[in-house]
């Protein structure tokens, strides 16, 4: 039996908050005994079951502890109501300016500058802020070099795996440039959630998950809300720039496809190993650099190296970048605190917000199908997000006893 003072057994692989908290040693790590020669090891982050086996095989041998099938989830932080609606209002007002604030530099700025080089330059300021906030994990530049060599330069196959969202994300970005060319910020708004269908059909094809008959309802109800907005498309009576519908319905469709493919291979990565999150992200952006100065190159080489790299970038372009680098970022870390019925409402109040910013600024006339559309969409995206009946959670009589177990011990 282990006191409060000793430290952590021999161990297998657990996750990876637990495995910090074990090894930070006897502040954080309490050990108490249970039936059947078994451990729980109770620390910040979770409560995780040690099992005692003895050698590789059952037989003779060292004593190891290794986390059993009956690992505990972590408990639910109790966060404010107020922080939450904080969260909202941040992921709401990312996702409604950035749809805006891009659709007016397309469409009002006299000297167009190089989409290409913006998503560029996206790329770049993501992984300096993904190297900073990996350096403060890390908690030492030794610890933060070592990381990098042993998970970036040392581990050029993961580069390349990493390399195949890379592309995809590219392609995604890119072809938002061109759809708000083309189409208003509300009618982009709407349709660009078709992400979700999308992300679904890849999470059960890749993933093997499943959806319930309301999901299904609610993707088929979607579809439905994006054909009404697009069987007439609204039309912006300040916009003076030539603009293509349907090429731009066409980018959405592409942009979507590659939102959905590229979150779920980039899922499926991040859960296939113990590495973290920034380490990925840091991964993914320094193939995405690469791959986007090919696309500068053989997309607007010529007109790059006669105007210039940053030419036609206004206060409002820079802005822009600044949406699409540290909002990703920063809306991936507070969606942690929310649930899947807030970040609809978050996506419904953005198309709102973008609708009424269209119709101040580029004169968006609301059509009566665009409204019902609008309105489906908003609907479906609520359904999506009811949490589903898990029956493999621990029923509360299975819980009661579990605690009256280790209050036993």
């Amino acid at each position: 039996m282990f006191g409060a003072s000793e430290t952590a057994p021999k161990r297998g692989r657990v996750e990876q908050d637990a495995l910090q908290d074990i090894q930070a040693g006897p502040s954080s790590t309490r050990w108490f005994g249970a039936a059947g020669g078994a451990l729980w090891a109770a620390t910040p982050h979770s409560m995780v079951r040690w099992e005692e086996r003895r050698g590789t095989a059952g037989g003779p041998g060292p004593a190891v502890l290794k986390p059993s099938a009956s690992t505990m989830s972590p408990p639910k932080e109790n966060v404010s109501l107020l922080f939450k609606l904080y969260c909202l209002t941040v992921m709401t007002l990312v996702a409604a300016t950035y749809t805006v604030a891009l659709r007016y530099t397309r469409t009002v700025e006299t000297e167009l500058y190089f989409s290409t080089t913006a998503v560029c330059v996206t790329e770049v300021i993501k992984l300096f802020l993904s190297l900073g906030i990996l350096a403060k994990e890390a908690g030492s530049l030794t610890r933060l070099i070592t990381s990098l060599k042993e998970n970036v330069f040392g581990s050029p196959k993961e580069l390349l795996k990493l390399s195949v969202p890379s592309v995809v994300y590219a392609l995604q970005n890119n072809m938002a440039f061109v759809a708000l060319s083309n189409l208003d910020a509300a009618v982009y708004q709407v349709t660009y959630q078709l992400k979700i269908p999308c992300t679904a059909l890849c999470t059960v094809l890749m993933l093997s998950r499943t959806l319930s008959k309301l999901q299904w309802f609610s993707v088929f109800m979607l579809c439905g809300g994006v054909t009404l907005v697009q069987w007439e498309p609204a039309q912006a009576t300040k916009v003076q720039v030539e603009q293509n519908p349907w090429l731009g319905f066409g980018a959405i469709a592409v942009a979507v496809f590659c939102s959905g493919f590229a979150g779920v291979y980039f899922e499926k990565v991040l859960k296939s190993s113990d590495t973290s999150l920034w380490v990925r992200n840091i991964q993914l952006y320094l193939s995405g650099i690469v791959v986007n100065l090919c696309v500068v190159y053989m997309s607007d080489g010529a007109k790059v190296l006669e105007k210039g790299f940053f030419y036609g970038y206004t206060y409002y372009v820079w802005f822009v970048v600044f949406l699409a680098s540290v909002g990703g970022l920063y809306t991936s870390v507070v969606v942690k605190y929310t649930d899947n019925i807030m970040k609809g409402f978050s996506a419904a109040a953005a198309i709102v917000l973008s609708t009424v910013a269209s119709v101040i600024l580029f004169g968006l006339q609301i059509t009566v199908t665009f409204s019902l559309g609008a309105l489906l969409v908003c609907i479906s995206i609520y359904l999506y997000g009811l949490p589903r009946q898990d029956t493999t959670k621990i029923q509360p009589s299975e819980t009661k006893t579990s605690k009256e177990r280790l209050a036993t011990v």
